[in-house]
């Protein structure tokens, strides 16, 4: 599919695109910006997660494209680009990295969970170290009808801990350990609807992940672990998910309120740094 300013490759008919034709360093104009990034916005909601090779993304180009889509995220646990608070450094040789392995949309522990992300890789190892996405919407559509009718209207809690628990973001020091209990203060479990309503398109996608939905709220403890089990294993099938083989200069932008992701940890020591700045989103809500 060509567009007026670029052309759009889909990945899968559930999930994904590649768009090229464009400099996101250079977006010249105001008419010229404007134009494309209502292309992007418009290829953002149809198919979720859009890919850019070759960008080379600078940090301040970086922010003012996550800025054009909403305001941007601090995040309470990562470290930041230096004078950029709103770009985190995902640096294998930094920081434990293990929960990006985990299937998980981003920073769900929050009342009003981010709207999408901009991610450039910086560095990527010579193999290993692939994403994957996963359509929430692609999933709650396959369900049986007998299970979609279940799960509308149920919710479900979201928890910090799970994906940052004290045993690897703790710390050697009171001062660490003291940190990591501010954030978990500051950042209490929270519910959100097991199947959410997008605000654009108003289309419903399954929202629980592995990485931070603790239960279902309205069921009994062991009914509530079966069927979030199911869920999350159904949410990530391969119909539902495509695999992206990152190379240096990569841009990818995802709509975080229907997706979930999982970066691969199989590279080793090898290095892999990632920029990532998030953009803030809404109260999650459902609309039957």
């Amino acid at each position: 599919m060509t567009s007026q300013s670029f052309t759009i490759t889909p990945i899968k008919d559930t999930i994904g695109a590649i768009i090229s034709g464009v400099d996101l360093n250079h977006l010249d104009g105001a008419s010229i910006k404007g134009r494309v990034l209502a292309q992007i916005k418009e290829a953002l909601l149809r198919h979720q997660v859009i890919f850019f090779r070759n960008q080379n993304l600078q940090t301040p180009a970086q922010v003012n494209l996550a800025r054009s889509l909403g305001s941007l995220h601090i995040h309470p646990v990562f470290p930041t680009v230096p004078n950029f608070p709103e770009v985190i450094v995902l640096d294998s040789h930094e920081t434990d990295l293990r929960d990006n392995e985990l299937w998980h949309t981003d920073v769900t522990f929050s009342k009003t969970p981010p709207l999408g992300c901009v991610l450039r890789a910086v560095k990527v190892p010579k193999s290993g170290g692939d994403t994957l996405w996963a359509s929430g919407t692609a999933a709650f559509n396959a369900l049986d009808i007998k299970i979609q009718d279940k799960i509308k209207g149920l919710t479900a809690t979201h928890d910090i801990r799970l994906s940052f628990p004290k045993e690897r973001f703790g710390g050697a020091s009171k001062a660490e350990k003291a940190r990591l209990e501010e954030i978990y203060r500051k950042n209490p479990p929270v519910s959100h609807p097991v199947v959410r309503t997008h605000p654009d398109t108003g289309k419903l996608a399954l929202f629980v992940s592995e990485g931070f939905t603790t239960k279902i709220n309205e069921l009994p403890e062991s009914e509530s672990r079966e069927l979030l089990d199911f869920l999350t294993q159904h949410a990530v099938k391969e119909a539902f998910h495509l695999r992206w083989q990152w190379q240096e200069g990569d841009v990818a932008i995802w709509d975080n309120r229907v997706t979930q992701h999982k970066a691969l940890f199989d590279y080793g020591d090898a290095h892999r740094i990632m920029h990532r700045a998030t953009i803030n989103g809404d109260v999650p809500y459902y609309v039957a």
